[in-house]
């Protein structure tokens, strides 16, 4: 196999002045892609005035290193001004990576509305915000490549993030419902819950082992996802440290009670160790696989 290339390609990454985001626009750029690095530039709580500093300082590294880019600094909910930002610079769009994030971590009790409302804005709101705003064009095109960014919070849950695992979980549901959407028009969306050494994960974790969990490991799967030869969609990747793994849903095998007497409270007691066995479970894709069974029981209906 070739060198990966992304030569007439032309991305958007969010939150690229620092971080992941910044791994990410720095090796696109270095295979050939122009970019556009989006940065509020505010703090990882989503507080205080922005700065044009971290999305410029990525662009003249890359500009240093002989490649394309352009600043911008629009919030992740005016997708359509990040988007035009690509358009105008470049003349078109083929890659968004979904990146930008804020944390406002707290117990659930203490969450205020405010502290809810903000992250879902910027990390759910906002991957909507720019990947709808893309979304025209790379259809009409017939070619695109989207990478959403979620994280292990999302999937699994976390104490103290109520906020931020709604809002990762959405945007596992928007990306997997854009893969279905996209598939025909050779649009691929992807998922990454990648764990790297950031501003936010310093606030979770030791500083000494964010020092050594580095982006650069995270952004050669991200790269591949945004690839023109990776035909993979809907697919959702844990990533960090070298580590590469898939995640899918796993079901167990379950019960099917006969409903020609109805199902009543002590069916459920007497099948639920059955019910609660993952032994020889099933891995469910998609929405007509998660029916399949619920639809054959119904033959049983009186």
């Amino acid at each position: 196999m070739g060198d990966i290339r992304f030569d007439g390609k032309v991305a958007v990454i969010t939150g690229a002045g620092r971080g992941l985001g910044r791994s990410h626009a720095l090796l696109l750029a270095s295979r050939g892609a122009k970019v556009v690095i989006n940065d509020l530039g505010g703090a990882w709580t989503g507080d205080g005035a922005g700065s044009a500093t971290p999305a410029d300082e990525v662009v003249n590294a890359i500009k240093a290193a002989g490649g394309e880019a352009i600043a911008n600094y629009d919030s992740v909910l005016e997708g359509e001004k990040i988007i035009k930002a690509a358009v105008d610079a470049f003349g078109r769009i083929d890659i968004v990576i979904n990146n930008a994030g804020i944390l406002r971590d707290v117990s659930f009790h203490k969450m205020t509305d405010e502290d809810w409302k903000k992250v879902l804005e910027v990390h759910l709101f906002g991957s909507w915000s720019v990947t709808k705003a893309a979304w025209p064009r790379l259809r009409d095109q017939g070619y695109g490549r989207v990478v959403m960014t979620t994280s292990a919070a999302g999937l699994y849950g976390n104490f103290g993030q109520a906020n931020y695992s709604a809002a990762k979980m959405g945007i596992v549901g928007l990306g997997f419902t854009l893969a279905h959407e996209g598939e025909k028009k050779n649009v691929k969306v992807n998922i990454i819950a990648p764990i790297a050494g950031s501003r936010m994960t310093e606030t979770v974790m030791p500083k000494d082992m964010c020092d050594k969990l580095k982006p650069e490991y995270v952004s050669p799967l991200v790269a591949y996802l945004c690839s023109e030869g990776c035909q993979v969609n809907g697919g959702v990747f844990e990533v960090g440290a070298g580590v590469v793994s898939r995640v899918r849903w796993l079901r167990s095998k379950g019960v099917a009670i006969p409903l020609t007497e109805g199902v009543s409270i002590e069916n459920i007691v007497e099948q639920w160790d059955k019910i609660n066995d993952m032994a020889g479970g099933q891995m469910v894709g998609t929405l007509h696989e998660s029916t399949m069974m619920t639809m054959q029981n119904l033959s049983t209906a009186k």
